[in-house]
Protein backbone atom coordinates (compact mmCIF):
# COMPACT_ATOMS: atom_id res chain seq x y z
CA UNK A 1 0.00 0.00 0.00
CA UNK A 2 2.09 2.87 -1.38
CA UNK A 3 0.08 6.00 -0.62
CA UNK A 4 2.78 8.41 -1.82
CA UNK A 5 1.42 7.75 -5.32
CA UNK A 6 -1.59 9.92 -4.49
CA UNK A 7 -1.63 13.72 -4.07
CA UNK A 8 -1.82 14.53 -0.37
CA UNK A 9 -1.78 17.65 1.76
CA UNK A 10 -0.77 17.04 5.37
CA UNK A 11 -3.45 18.33 7.71
CA UNK A 12 -3.60 15.87 10.59
CA UNK A 13 -1.60 15.34 13.76
CA UNK A 14 -0.53 11.74 13.16
CA UNK A 15 -0.28 9.14 14.46
CA UNK A 16 -3.27 9.64 16.73
CA UNK A 17 -2.95 7.97 20.14
CA UNK A 18 -3.99 4.39 20.82
CA UNK A 19 -4.85 4.26 24.52
CA UNK A 20 -6.52 1.94 27.04
CA UNK A 21 -9.88 2.83 28.60
CA UNK A 22 -9.43 1.02 31.92
CA UNK A 23 -12.42 2.34 33.87
CA UNK A 24 -14.91 2.17 31.01
CA UNK A 25 -13.58 -1.25 30.04
CA UNK A 26 -14.00 -2.48 33.62
CA UNK A 27 -17.57 -1.17 33.69
CA UNK A 28 -18.36 -3.07 30.50
CA UNK A 29 -16.31 -6.20 31.23
CA UNK A 30 -14.20 -5.68 28.09
CA UNK A 31 -10.49 -5.11 27.47
CA UNK A 32 -11.21 -1.77 25.81
CA UNK A 33 -8.88 0.59 23.95
CA UNK A 34 -9.53 3.79 22.02
CA UNK A 35 -8.03 5.09 18.78
CA UNK A 36 -8.17 8.85 19.27
CA UNK A 37 -9.12 10.20 15.88
CA UNK A 38 -10.82 13.02 17.71
CA UNK A 39 -7.22 14.26 18.06
CA UNK A 40 -6.37 14.76 14.39
CA UNK A 41 -6.04 18.48 14.98
CA UNK A 42 -7.77 20.31 12.14
CA UNK A 43 -10.64 22.49 13.42
CA UNK A 44 -10.74 20.57 16.67
CA UNK A 45 -10.09 17.18 15.10
CA UNK A 46 -12.19 14.31 13.81
CA UNK A 47 -12.14 11.52 11.27
CA UNK A 48 -12.76 13.73 8.23
CA UNK A 49 -9.27 15.23 8.50
CA UNK A 50 -7.65 12.01 7.26
CA UNK A 51 -9.99 11.96 4.25
CA UNK A 52 -9.41 15.63 3.52
CA UNK A 53 -5.65 15.12 3.24
CA UNK A 54 -6.25 13.16 0.03
CA UNK A 55 -9.30 15.11 -1.13
CA UNK A 56 -7.54 18.46 -0.75
CA UNK A 57 -4.48 16.97 -2.44
CA UNK A 58 -6.63 16.02 -5.41
CA UNK A 59 -8.32 19.46 -5.43
CA UNK A 60 -5.02 21.34 -5.53
CA UNK A 61 -3.67 18.96 -8.17
CA UNK A 62 -6.67 20.01 -10.31
CA UNK A 63 -6.01 23.72 -9.62
CA UNK A 64 -9.34 24.16 -7.83
CA UNK A 65 -10.05 27.48 -6.14
CA UNK A 66 -13.18 26.38 -4.25
CA UNK A 67 -14.07 23.39 -2.09
CA UNK A 68 -17.74 22.47 -2.33
CA UNK A 69 -19.56 19.90 -0.21
CA UNK A 70 -22.75 19.10 1.68
CA UNK A 71 -23.95 17.65 4.95
CA UNK A 72 -26.49 17.87 7.73
CA UNK A 73 -26.79 21.14 9.66
CA UNK A 74 -24.39 19.99 12.40
CA UNK A 75 -22.02 18.21 10.02
CA UNK A 76 -18.52 17.51 11.33
CA UNK A 77 -17.34 16.97 7.77
CA UNK A 78 -18.48 20.45 6.76
CA UNK A 79 -16.62 22.03 9.69
CA UNK A 80 -13.35 20.33 8.79
CA UNK A 81 -13.76 21.03 5.06
CA UNK A 82 -14.33 24.72 5.78
CA UNK A 83 -11.19 24.79 7.93
CA UNK A 84 -9.09 23.00 5.29
CA UNK A 85 -10.24 25.50 2.66
CA UNK A 86 -9.43 28.46 4.89
CA UNK A 87 -5.98 27.08 5.72
CA UNK A 88 -5.11 26.84 2.02
CA UNK A 89 -6.68 30.03 0.72
CA UNK A 90 -9.62 28.40 -1.04
CA UNK A 91 -13.23 29.50 -1.07
CA UNK A 92 -15.71 27.09 0.48
CA UNK A 93 -19.37 26.66 -0.45
CA UNK A 94 -21.57 24.46 1.70
CA UNK A 95 -25.09 23.06 1.37
CA UNK A 96 -26.64 22.13 4.73
CA UNK A 97 -29.64 19.80 4.85
CA UNK A 98 -32.24 20.21 7.59
CA UNK A 99 -32.05 16.45 8.03
CA UNK A 100 -33.27 16.20 11.60
CA UNK A 101 -35.98 18.85 11.27
CA UNK A 102 -34.77 20.60 14.43
CA UNK A 103 -35.32 24.35 14.61
CA UNK A 104 -33.80 24.73 18.09
CA UNK A 105 -31.61 27.87 18.26
CA UNK A 106 -28.58 25.95 19.53
CA UNK A 107 -28.90 23.38 16.73
CA UNK A 108 -29.20 25.88 13.86
CA UNK A 109 -26.74 28.45 15.17
CA UNK A 110 -24.23 26.93 17.58
CA UNK A 111 -21.75 24.04 17.50
CA UNK A 112 -20.45 23.21 14.05
CA UNK A 113 -22.58 25.88 12.36
CA UNK A 114 -20.88 28.63 14.35
CA UNK A 115 -17.49 27.21 13.39
CA UNK A 116 -18.46 26.95 9.70
CA UNK A 117 -19.18 30.69 9.75
CA UNK A 118 -15.98 31.41 11.67
CA UNK A 119 -13.94 29.68 8.94
CA UNK A 120 -15.63 31.86 6.32
CA UNK A 121 -17.66 29.22 4.51
CA UNK A 122 -20.63 30.31 2.40
CA UNK A 123 -23.62 28.38 3.77
CA UNK A 124 -26.95 27.57 2.16
CA UNK A 125 -29.66 25.53 3.87
CA UNK A 126 -32.13 23.23 2.10
CA UNK A 127 -35.09 21.21 3.44
CA UNK A 128 -34.70 17.68 4.74
CA UNK A 129 -35.15 15.05 2.04
CA UNK A 130 -33.53 17.16 -0.68
CA UNK A 131 -31.52 15.17 -3.25
CA UNK A 132 -28.18 16.39 -1.95
CA UNK A 133 -26.12 14.84 -4.75
CA UNK A 134 -28.18 16.63 -7.40
CA UNK A 135 -28.16 19.85 -5.36
CA UNK A 136 -24.38 19.72 -5.15
CA UNK A 137 -24.02 19.09 -8.89
CA UNK A 138 -26.28 22.05 -9.70
CA UNK A 139 -24.38 24.34 -7.35
CA UNK A 140 -21.05 23.28 -8.85
CA UNK A 141 -22.35 23.96 -12.38
CA UNK A 142 -23.45 27.44 -11.32
CA UNK A 143 -20.00 28.08 -9.83
CA UNK A 144 -18.27 27.00 -13.05
CA UNK A 145 -20.57 29.26 -15.07
CA UNK A 146 -19.36 32.29 -13.12
CA UNK A 147 -15.72 31.29 -13.62
CA UNK A 148 -14.92 29.45 -10.36
CA UNK A 149 -13.02 26.17 -10.31
CA UNK A 150 -14.84 24.05 -7.73
CA UNK A 151 -13.70 20.69 -6.44
CA UNK A 152 -16.77 18.75 -5.35
CA UNK A 153 -16.45 16.59 -2.25
CA UNK A 154 -19.28 14.13 -1.53
CA UNK A 155 -21.02 14.15 1.84
CA UNK A 156 -18.70 12.89 4.54
CA UNK A 157 -15.77 12.96 2.13
CA UNK A 158 -16.80 9.40 1.39
CA UNK A 159 -15.47 8.33 -1.97
CA UNK A 160 -12.47 6.16 -2.78
CA UNK A 161 -10.04 9.10 -2.62
CA UNK A 162 -11.29 10.12 0.82
CA UNK A 163 -11.34 6.53 2.06
CA UNK A 164 -7.58 6.33 1.41
CA UNK A 165 -7.27 8.22 4.69
CA UNK A 166 -8.70 5.26 6.57
CA UNK A 167 -6.77 2.69 4.62
CA UNK A 168 -3.77 4.59 5.97
CA UNK A 169 -5.32 4.59 9.45
CA UNK A 170 -5.62 0.79 9.28
CA UNK A 171 -1.90 0.52 8.63
CA UNK A 172 -1.13 3.04 11.39
CA UNK A 173 -3.27 1.19 13.91
CA UNK A 174 -1.69 -2.18 13.18
CA UNK A 175 1.81 -0.72 13.57
CA UNK A 176 0.85 0.82 16.92
CA UNK A 177 -0.67 -2.43 18.15
CA UNK A 178 2.44 -4.36 17.14
CA UNK A 179 4.66 -1.87 18.99
CA UNK A 180 2.50 -2.39 22.11
CA UNK A 181 2.34 -6.20 21.69
CA UNK A 182 -1.42 -5.68 21.60
CA UNK A 183 -3.51 -8.26 19.80
CA UNK A 184 -6.70 -6.58 18.56
CA UNK A 185 -9.71 -8.87 18.26
CA UNK A 186 -12.14 -6.29 16.92
CA UNK A 187 -12.47 -2.63 15.89
CA UNK A 188 -15.75 -0.87 16.62
CA UNK A 189 -16.66 2.48 15.10
CA UNK A 190 -19.58 4.53 13.83
CA UNK A 191 -20.65 3.93 10.23
CA UNK A 192 -22.60 6.57 8.32
CA UNK A 193 -21.51 7.92 4.94
CA UNK A 194 -19.29 4.80 4.78
CA UNK A 195 -15.84 6.26 4.09
CA UNK A 196 -14.27 5.55 7.47
CA UNK A 197 -15.68 2.02 7.70
CA UNK A 198 -14.86 1.19 4.06
CA UNK A 199 -11.35 2.61 4.26
CA UNK A 200 -10.57 0.59 7.38
CA UNK A 201 -11.87 -2.62 5.83
CA UNK A 202 -10.02 -2.05 2.56
CA UNK A 203 -6.79 -1.13 4.32
CA UNK A 204 -6.89 -4.13 6.65
CA UNK A 205 -7.68 -6.49 3.77
CA UNK A 206 -4.94 -5.08 1.55
CA UNK A 207 -2.24 -5.42 4.23
CA UNK A 208 -3.49 -8.86 5.28
CA UNK A 209 -4.42 -7.94 8.86
CA UNK A 210 -7.12 -10.29 10.11
CA UNK A 211 -9.02 -7.82 12.31
CA UNK A 212 -12.83 -7.68 12.06
CA UNK A 213 -14.46 -4.23 11.93
CA UNK A 214 -17.93 -3.72 13.38
CA UNK A 215 -19.68 -0.56 12.24
CA UNK A 216 -22.46 0.75 14.45
CA UNK A 217 -24.93 2.40 12.09
CA UNK A 218 -26.15 5.96 12.59
CA UNK A 219 -28.66 6.28 9.75
CA UNK A 220 -29.36 3.56 7.17
CA UNK A 221 -30.74 0.05 7.79
CA UNK A 222 -28.26 -2.83 7.93
CA UNK A 223 -28.69 -4.20 4.39
CA UNK A 224 -28.29 -0.78 2.77
CA UNK A 225 -25.41 0.24 5.02
CA UNK A 226 -23.42 -2.92 4.41
CA UNK A 227 -23.98 -2.62 0.66
CA UNK A 228 -22.74 0.98 0.68
CA UNK A 229 -19.67 0.11 2.73
CA UNK A 230 -18.79 -2.94 0.64
CA UNK A 231 -19.09 -1.03 -2.64
CA UNK A 232 -16.81 1.74 -1.39
CA UNK A 233 -14.35 -0.71 0.17
CA UNK A 234 -14.08 -2.49 -3.19
CA UNK A 235 -13.51 0.83 -4.98
CA UNK A 236 -10.85 1.81 -2.44
CA UNK A 237 -9.01 -1.49 -2.74
CA UNK A 238 -9.08 -1.16 -6.53
CA UNK A 239 -7.64 2.36 -6.26
CA UNK A 240 -4.86 0.86 -4.13
CA UNK A 241 -4.14 -1.62 -6.92
CA UNK A 242 -5.82 -4.59 -5.26
CA UNK A 243 -9.15 -5.12 -7.04
CA UNK A 244 -11.23 -7.98 -5.67
CA UNK A 245 -9.31 -7.96 -2.38
CA UNK A 246 -12.27 -7.22 -0.10
CA UNK A 247 -14.34 -10.17 1.07
CA UNK A 248 -18.06 -9.46 1.45
CA UNK A 249 -18.09 -11.08 4.90
CA UNK A 250 -15.52 -8.52 6.08
CA UNK A 251 -18.23 -5.82 5.99
CA UNK A 252 -20.45 -5.98 9.08
CA UNK A 253 -22.81 -3.29 10.36
CA UNK A 254 -25.14 -3.34 13.33
CA UNK A 255 -27.88 -0.78 12.76
CA UNK A 256 -30.02 -1.52 15.80
CA UNK A 257 -28.92 1.60 17.70
CA UNK A 258 -29.96 4.37 15.29
CA UNK A 259 -32.96 5.20 17.48
CA UNK A 260 -35.49 7.61 15.98
CA UNK A 261 -33.18 8.56 13.12
CA UNK A 262 -30.03 10.34 12.03
CA UNK A 263 -28.98 13.05 14.44
CA UNK A 264 -31.80 12.28 16.87
CA UNK A 265 -30.66 12.03 20.49
CA UNK A 266 -32.28 9.58 22.87
CA UNK A 267 -31.59 8.68 26.48
CA UNK A 268 -29.39 5.77 25.41
CA UNK A 269 -27.06 8.19 23.62
CA UNK A 270 -27.02 10.56 26.60
CA UNK A 271 -26.22 7.63 28.90
CA UNK A 272 -23.36 6.59 26.61
CA UNK A 273 -21.96 10.13 26.51
CA UNK A 274 -22.19 10.32 30.29
CA UNK A 275 -20.58 6.94 30.96
CA UNK A 276 -17.60 7.65 28.68
CA UNK A 277 -17.13 11.10 30.21
CA UNK A 278 -17.41 9.98 33.84
CA UNK A 279 -15.21 6.90 33.61
CA UNK A 280 -12.23 7.82 31.42
CA UNK A 281 -12.93 11.49 30.69
CA UNK A 282 -13.67 10.84 27.02
CA UNK A 283 -15.90 13.34 25.21
CA UNK A 284 -18.02 11.80 22.46
CA UNK A 285 -20.46 13.42 20.05
CA UNK A 286 -24.24 12.90 19.93
CA UNK A 287 -24.55 11.87 16.27
CA UNK A 288 -21.76 9.38 15.51
CA UNK A 289 -19.42 8.29 18.30
CA UNK A 290 -22.19 8.59 20.91
CA UNK A 291 -24.40 6.17 19.00
CA UNK A 292 -21.46 3.88 18.35
CA UNK A 293 -20.75 3.84 22.09
CA UNK A 294 -24.44 3.24 22.80
CA UNK A 295 -24.17 0.13 20.64
CA UNK A 296 -20.86 -0.98 22.14
CA UNK A 297 -22.31 -0.69 25.66
CA UNK A 298 -25.43 -2.68 24.78
CA UNK A 299 -23.48 -5.41 22.95
CA UNK A 300 -20.97 -5.65 25.81
CA UNK A 301 -23.81 -6.23 28.27
CA UNK A 302 -25.06 -9.00 25.97
CA UNK A 303 -21.62 -10.70 26.17
CA UNK A 304 -20.82 -10.03 22.52
CA UNK A 305 -17.19 -9.10 23.23
CA UNK A 306 -16.44 -11.59 26.01
CA UNK A 307 -12.73 -12.38 26.12
CA UNK A 308 -11.91 -9.90 23.35
CA UNK A 309 -9.61 -6.92 23.12
CA UNK A 310 -11.68 -4.23 21.41
CA UNK A 311 -10.50 -0.93 19.91
CA UNK A 312 -13.13 1.81 19.72
CA UNK A 313 -12.24 4.22 16.93
CA UNK A 314 -13.35 7.67 18.08
CA UNK A 315 -14.44 9.67 15.03
CA UNK A 316 -14.54 13.03 16.86
CA UNK A 317 -17.35 15.56 16.63
CA UNK A 318 -17.49 16.89 20.20
CA UNK A 319 -17.97 20.38 18.73
CA UNK A 320 -21.48 19.29 17.81
CA UNK A 321 -22.39 18.85 21.47
CA UNK A 322 -22.99 22.58 21.70
CA UNK A 323 -25.69 22.28 19.06
CA UNK A 324 -27.55 19.82 21.28
CA UNK A 325 -27.32 21.52 24.67
CA UNK A 326 -31.10 21.85 25.02
CA UNK A 327 -31.57 18.11 24.54
CA UNK A 328 -28.51 16.70 26.27
CA UNK A 329 -28.64 19.11 29.18
CA UNK A 330 -32.23 18.08 29.93
CA UNK A 331 -31.23 14.41 29.95
CA UNK A 332 -28.32 14.67 32.35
Amino acid sequence: MHLARFPRIRLAHLPTPLEPLPRLGEALGVDLWIKRDDCTGLAGGGNKTRKLEFLLGAALAEDADTLMTQGAVQSNHVRQTAAAAAAHGLACEIILEERTGSKAPDYVGNGNVLLDKLFGAKLRTVPGGTDMVAELETTAAEARARGARPYVIPGGGSNAIGALGYADCARELVVQADDLDLRIDRIVTATGSAGTHAGLVAGLQVIGADIPVLGIGVRAPKEKQEANVFKLAEETAALLGRPGQVAREAVVADCDYVGEGYGRVDQGVIDALTLAARTDGVVLDPVYSGKAMKGLIALSKQGRFAGETVVFLHTGGAQGLFGYESEIGAGL
